[in-house]
């Protein structure tokens, strides 16, 4: 079967995707219109209520991911962080999230257990190439009978290891075999990123995650050239955080629901969500 994302990214056009923490907020996305969705560490670690600090079982993502990979018709890729250990590791896991459904699997070059990237005085150590590389190459073989897609990211950028050693990095994760090169920054501004854009020479094209720089547009972005995908990575836990929030202060401020009834999604709605309405046809048909 041939993989979704590659089919994307073959035409050429720049691929969105929209994190998600669960099948909801998945299928939320993927009626908005992205292309695809992230199912993003950061975002299970803080629906479970904890850091994202490498602190989340392997289980607990790969159950979701597969949930998430269940329930939505666009390609899934897999926030692995850094493989959940060497290079051994990576092979089980990277198998694991390849049968779960998985389009894609991200990897990232820092040490096992991570600090989350844009955390203020977070741990951002990176392993040696070397050692990458062969993770890298163990992703690559435990994903190849399924066509999976394998994303190197270099923290490099983000440990203000300056642009030499990203660009090393980077080149060096092509070699392994990578199929494309996610590459961050916690700089305010754009310039860090487009300055490495503009310097990266390598055939395998570029990944981008705007957090920090949400004024970079997917206009800017597609002038840039190079880059193939762009990852929205946090966005619905913390609109569901805001909408949450605010509904549950009004509630406390009217003493009831019944102002605030108006303005939420109706319960009809989430049974369309649900695919109630499949279920109750399938009720029609099979039960006697």
């Amino acid at each position: 079967m041939p993989n979704p994302l590659k089919e994307k990214l073959s035409a050429g056009a720049l691929v969105a995707l929209m994190s998600a923490h669960n099948p909801l907020s998945a299928r939320l996305a993927e009626e908005a219109g992205f292309d695809g969705i992230w199912a993003s560490g950061f975002e299970l670690s803080a629906a479970y209520g904890v850091p994202d600090a490498s602190l989340l079982s392997l289980s607990q993502h790969l159950d979701m991911t597969r949930a998430i990979c269940e329930q939505v018709s666009v390609p899934v890729v897999a926030d692995i962080d850094t493989g959940y250990g060497n290079a051994i590791n990576v092979l089980h896991v990277v198998g694991a999230y390849a049968r779960a459904g998985a389009a894609a699997v991200v990897i990232e070059d820092k040490i096992f257990p991570k600090d989350t990237s844009l955390l203020a005085g977070g741990r951002q150590e990176l392993v040696r190439i070397e050692e990458f590389q062969g993770k890298l190459a163990a992703a690559k073989a435990a994903g190849a009978a399924h066509d999976l897609v394998v994303v190197a990211r270099t923290e490099a950028l983000i440990a203000d290891l300056g642009q030499g050693e990203a660009l090393r990095r980077g080149a060096a994760y092509a070699e392994a075999g990578a199929d494309l090169l996610l590459v961050h920054s916690k700089r305010k501004t754009p310039d860090e990123i487009v300055a490495f854009t503009k310097a990266w020479t390598r055939a395998i094209p570029l990944v981008l995650v705007p957090t920090a720089y949400p004024q970079l547009t997917e206009a800017m972005i597609r002038d840039l050239g190079k880059i193939a995908i762009v990852i929205y990575a946090n966005h619905a836990v913390r609109a569901a955080v805001g909408a949450m929030r605010a509904v549950f202060a009004q509630i406390r401020r009217d003493g009831g629901i019944h102002n605030v009834d108006k303005q939420i999604p109706s319960v009809e709605d989430i049974f369309d969500l649900q695919r109630v309405g499949a279920m109750k046809a399938a009720e029609k048909k099979y039960l006697r």
